[in-house]
């Protein structure tokens, strides 16, 4: 008798402890969760439901291209009333492999699928019924989980792509772990940077058409090792490091480094782990005038640090061709709990900036909200005056 009241009670501590349980999951589920903006901007909901959103493409008219990478489509999104979210969407391109790399030109959407790159034509006007891609390029190498691609088109009207190595840390085969610019047209591609891990974030600087880009470092060195990159290319064929070299100074243990490479050093040190997976230079004016041709990063977030770290947008400040600075702009970390991951981020045509976000599928649209209060009021004033 005693054993089954015993067991009763323990019975009854464990469904308490479960209630207990789910009633503070449904507590925390209900609690707001909090994103943190620096004075003076705003932050908005562009458009949801994108599967995990990762790199974008702006359309000559506004379109905005959005490529994932598990979901495995390419949507077009049209805000045609201007009144900063998104009305419209179109799906360009569905059950495609990998199809997050993609960039626009002259009226053209360039995306790439396994080893090809494919052009949607004229898509701005065909994006109810897009077609198929047409094929341009089939050349890149074989994609693998482990291998992160993009691709923009520079200043010099090539093609860049970025082709990650397909590895924590090995020595890999070319092009991977390097950029290449393609001639379109041609077809003729030629190897600009090499010795890179992980590329998903690059930009030409528009004070002086300087190629900037972001590389993660390897990890399972620990929560502080090594750090993450950005760099400058000075000329066309620089080495950056990887796999014998991480960042400035964290030697590789499993490759010895040639004797006769010349390695270009990193133009400034991210802390370890916080995943800079977009890299932006801002193009607008509706920013204040310290943030115009500034570099701006979307920092992802990591996923295998005891603490997490990331998680936010940063801009770097760049002085004489040095980055001195950087400084958080949105955080969307919530004490330990991610609300967004921050993948790529673009300029949009009204100043204020995109930013995808792969954890729930959403783009958020990010602004000064100083401008718009002085908009606000000057209308106001010139109202009053023509009375």
């Amino acid at each position: 008798m005693l054993l089954n009241q015993k067991k009763n009670q323990r019975r009854w501590s464990i469904l308490l402890a479960c209630a207990a349980v789910l009633f503070s999951q449904k507590l925390l589920a209900a609690q707001p969760m909090m994103i943190t903006v620096t004075k003076g901007f705003g932050l908005t909901l562009y458009a949801s439901e994108l599967g995990d959103a990762k790199q974008m493409a702006l359309g000559d008219k506004g379109t905005l291209f959005v490529g994932s990478h598990k979901k495995g489509t390419i949507v077009a999104l049209v805000d045609s009333n201007a009144d900063g979210r998104v009305d419209k969407r179109y799906i360009v391109a569905k059950g495609l492999e990998n199809p997050e790399a993609i960039a626009f030109h002259d009226g053209d959407l360039y995306v790439a699928v396994d080893e090809k790159i494919v052009r949607f034509v004229d898509i701005e006007n065909r994006l109810r019924r897009p077609g198929r891609g047409k094929e341009v390029y089939d050349r890149l190498p074989g994609k693998t989980n482990k291998s992160r691609r993009a691709m923009h088109f520079g200043p010099d009207g090539r093609l860049y792509v970025a082709i990650g190595a397909p590895c924590n840390v090995c020595e890999a085969v070319a092009p991977f772990g390097s950029i290449i610019a393609i001639d379109i047209e041609t077809g003729s591609s030629e190897q600009v940077a090499t010795g890179i891990r992980s590329v998903t974030g690059f930009d030409w600087s528009p004070m002086d058409d300087a190629l900037w880009f972001a590389d993660q470092g390897r990890d399972w060195m620990g929560d502080r090792l090594p750090p993450d990159e950005i760099n400058r290319l000075e000329k066309t064929g620089e080495h950056f490091g990887f796999p014998y070299i991480h960042a400035a100074s964290v030697i590789e243990p499993a490759y010895d480094r040639p004797k006769n490479l010349k390695i270009s050093l990193p133009n400034f040190e991210l802390p370890a782990h916080v995943a800079p997976m977009g890299l932006h230079f801002y193009r607008g004016q509706a920013f204040p005038a310290k943030y115009h041709n500034q570099i701006f990063v979307a920092e992802n977030g990591s996923w295998n640090r005891s603490s997490k770290i990331g998680y936010q947008v940063v801009m770097l400040e760049v002085v004489q061709q040095k980055v001195v600075k950087r400084s958080t702009v949105v955080s969307f970390l919530d004490g330990g709990f991610p609300v967004a991951r921050p993948y790529a981020l673009l300029t949009a045509p009204d100043g204020a900036m995109y930013i995808s976000d792969d954890l729930k599928g959403n783009i958020y649209r990010l602004y000064y909200k100083d401008i718009v209060k002085k908009e606000t009021e000057q209308t106001a004033q010139a109202e009053e005056t023509e009375k």
